[in-house]
């Protein structure tokens, strides 16, 4: 072989390119656009997304596209143009949906399917595009908005950043066509790891971004976007154009809510309550707070997330006790244990935070199960646990099928630091013990979060919720929660009659209540986001052991056309425009998050996990670049990816076939595999079974709202457990504590004997006696999101 020097003439650099950009004649594939369009009402947006693909090729083309949607958003509605045809999708059973796809492509038809992958990642294919054709794919969907201390913010994220995959890789055919493999933490991590271009490649995606805001009647006093530059016109804001899909869109509006009742007029309803004034004292705590210091904090991330972890201490009084853990690959604490809120324990806990810095990768669940672990023992304190992290990991469904039941017990918070934060995930963790979660995209937002967050740490105003004067149908009112400052409590269900409604709760003074009269409006937008939030329960329920919840999950979806983890969007066209299937593949590459910037050295060709770090705008070093598709490039399709990153620096799982580091994911005793089942079906929630059981025996009497309450948290353990039956019946039981004709003092007592025999060790072994194992099958068959 020969080898050849080129005159530098024939290889010019491409104006304005990253390093190891390139680009072909016929420009970038396949995504050309993405475009937009919100339409917010009071406290609720209708959005629309076109993306718009085009085939340069002369080849018929399959396109898939990654991409994020607001972890709260209800996708109602599919839509595929091509060729001025019109082809509406229809909602199926997941499996079912992609049966169709696939035949549609063999018989030569065009095709797209929509499928969600997590609350907030997405996954289009498009199918059977010709030789320079345009296809546009139109998603429609509903959301509500979050609103605390006068302002409701519009988060709309437009990247998925690279997440933390841990476990070991799995044989088998591959769930996606992403640059990260299956693991058995991570079943699915092809299907949500797209390639990544190179920071500063040519010809990005063409972005349109507007948001009409109307207040609904309440005075809109300001907008401010955070993160872009936006013109206004009237009440409605735009991007700039120009603007890369490497951020979140945020856009808030200041205005009062007010507290409130509306009805669909179809038997949904949407209660908004505004928190009474706070007027007791707080309640001593045990706070765990856990700082991600893996490598994708770094940069400003790590410095928002120390700031933000020192204000969370400076909140503590003496009568607090307190632990700091920080984490990536391994777990360090400050001290050992919780100890008192001391100022000469604060100035240590501020002290260690100072000297920690990003590396290594992000293994959330540890920590998290040594925050239960501290704050288990029986406790009339309140239990806090607050995160504070990026969110971004793979292994969602792992750490709530091991961590979410003992979680449920407590009250956690989660404080997302970054311009493309995993809020979906973030917002099920806080949601399952009842708290907040809080997003910061930039230093400058921190000050004004913090504020929040401090409230949030302390003891909710009202708690032991409860809703009488609507005939409720069962099982359908979204989780109540408790009330804090600042953060009106938002609920939805489903109503048979009634038009007004009573909440019930308590205060530090004794009970509270207030009356709210209902409102009819035509907004369908209130069954919709009803639909989401029941079936996200329902999900997350799921996947801490409820495995029959399925056929349910895809009921409540089809019945109200609304997209989950089960079912999936197809639009078929009838017309055959190709001799078969698409003869070319390619898998959409994404922009790299703004903030985050390229691995300081290249990364063997296996390691896997975190691709780049979080840090200064200016990306530094050298980086390799990879040329990677399950099909090949067609000549001439070139495009610089991502791949780099140092696997033993960052300190994410080694190649496959390499020795395991000290301490990483599969270093022998450290192994992050799920454990084994457990013989005694109440060991792991024992601690917690005792105190409900102490807490119960020394109430002065029955009560059944207190029983009701204790209902639902044993629901939450239940589940935990995998499905304990003794445990589960006496959780429905409770359940029912406010139904009329309930007897207080025999459910009273049914509670005691439960709870001493199953503490006592005398409880028969439930037919699921611990978590399943991470990527063992459910239900006899496949993980769903591997079906065809």
């Amino acid at each position: 072989m020969r080898i050849t020097s080129l005159e530098p003439a024939r290889c010019l650099p491409v104006p304005d390119a990253g390093i190891g950009a390139l680009r072909t004649e016929r420009g970038n594939l396949p995504l050309e656009s993405v475009d937009v369009a919100a339409d917010i009402s009071g406290l609720i947006a209708g959005v629309e997304v076109t993306q718009g693909f085009r085939n340069p090729f002369d080849v018929t083309l399959e396109a898939t596209y990654v991409f994020p949607l607001p972890g709260r958003a209800a996708v109602t509605g599919f839509r595929m143009e091509a060729d001025d045809r019109v082809i509406e999708g229809v909602l199926k059973e997941r499996g079912q949906a992609r049966a169709d796809y696939d035949q549609a492509l063999r018989e030569g038809r065009r095709a797209a399917i929509a499928e969600e992958d997590r609350p907030d990642v997405f996954t289009i294919r498009v199918g059977n595009i010709l030789p320079g054709e345009r296809v546009s794919a139109r998603l429609t969907m509903s959301q509500p908005l979050p609103y605390e201390d006068g302002a409701a913010t519009f988060r709309f994220p437009l990247v998925v950043a690279p997440r933390y995959i841990p476990g070991t890789p799995i044989d088998g055919r591959p769930a996606g066509d992403g640059a990260a493999p299956d693991t058995d933490a991570v079943p699915d991590a092809s299907r949500i790891s797209p390639p990544v271009l190179l920071p500063g490649f040519p010809d990005p995606v063409r972005l349109s971004l507007s948001a009409r805001v109307d207040a609904a009647g309440l005075e809109l006093r300001e907008m401010a976007s955070s993160l872009h530059v936006v013109e206004e016109e009237g009440h409605t804001v735009r991007l700039r154009p120009g603007e890369r899909l490497d951020r979140d869109f945020i856009l808030r509006m200041s205005f009062d809510a007010s507290t409130s009742l509306q009805l669909d007029g179809g038997g949904t309803f949407a209660l908004t309550v505004v928190p009474p004034p706070l007027q007791a004292t707080r309640a001593p705590r045990d706070v765990v707070l856990l700082l991600d210091r893996s490598g994708s904090m770094g940069g400003w991330k790590m410095v928002c997330a120390r700031r933000a972890a020192a204000r969370i201490v400076d909140t503590l009084t003496p009568q607090d006790r307190f632990a700091v853990l920080t984490f990536d690959s391994v777990v360090e604490q400050a001290f050992e244990g919780l100890v008192e809120a001391s100022d000469r324990n604060r100035y240590r806990a501020v002290e260690h935070l100072a000297g920690v810095d990003a590396r290594g990768g992000t293994e959330l669940l540890e920590p998290l199960l040594k925050a239960v672990a501290l704050l288990s023992p029986a406790s009339e304190r309140d239990r806090v646990v607050v995160l504070v992290t990026d969110g971004q990991v793979g292994n969602e469904d792992q750490i709530l099928e091991q961590a979410g039941g003992a979680l449920s017990a407590m009250r956690v918070h989660t404080v997302g630091i970054d311009r493309a934060v995993n809020a979906g995930f973030l917002g099920r963790l806080a949601g399952l013990g009842a708290g907040r979660c809080e997003l910061v995209e930039s230093e400058d937002r921190l000050d004004a979060a913090m504020e929040q967050i401090h409230r949030r740490i302390g003891a909710p105003l009202v708690t032991g919720l409860s809703i009488k004067g609507l005939d409720v149908e069962p099982d359908t009112v979204t989780h109540l929660g408790s009330i804090f400052p600042g953060v009106p409590l938002r609920v939805f269900g489903r109503h048979r009659e009634g038009s007004s409604l009573t909440v019930h709760g308590m205060e530090a003074e004794g009970p509270w209540e207030q009356q709210v009269p209902g409102v009819t409006v035509d907004n369908p937008a209130i069954r919709a986001v009803w639909a989401r939030t029941h079936l996200r329960e329902l999900e997350d329920r799921y996947a801490m052991g409820e495995h029959d919840l399925e056929s349910r999950i895809v009921r409540t979806s089809l019945d109200n056309g609304v997209l989950c983890r089960f079912t999936a969007y197809v639009a078929i066209d009838t017309r055959q425009v190709a001799e078969g299937g698409p003869e070319h593949r390619v898998i959409q590459p994404v922009e790299p998050p703004s903030g985050w910037e390229m691995p300081r050295s290249a990364a063997p060709m296996g390691a896997f996990g975190h691709t780049m770090m979080a840090a200064g705008p200016a990306p530094t070093g050298a980086a390799a670049v990879r040329m990677r598709h399950p099909q090949g490039f067609a000549p001439g399709t070139e495009q610089g990816l991502l791949a780099g990153g140092d696997a033993g620096a960052a300190g994410l799982p080694p190649a496959p076939g390499a020795p395991a580091r000290p301490g990483s994911p599969r270093g022998g005793a450290r192994s992050r595999r799920s454990a084994p089942r457990r013989a005694d079906p109440v060991a792991s929630v024992r601690t917690q079974l005792v105190a409900e059981l102490g807490r119960l025996t020394a109430l002065p009497g029955p009560d059944l709202l207190y029983l009701a309450d204790l209902g639902s948290r044993l629901a939450a353990l239940a589940a935990y457990l995998g499905g304990n039956e003794e445990l589960a019946a006496l959780a429905r039981e409770l359940e029912a504590a406010e139904r009329p004709g309930a007897d207080a003092q025999a459910l009273h007592d049914r509670a005691v004997a439960v709870l001493t025999a199953l503490v006592g060790g005398s409880a028969a072994p439930g037919p699921s006696s611990g978590p399943r194992a991470s990527g063992e099958p459910r239900g006899g068959r496949g993980s769903f999101w591997k079906r065809t």
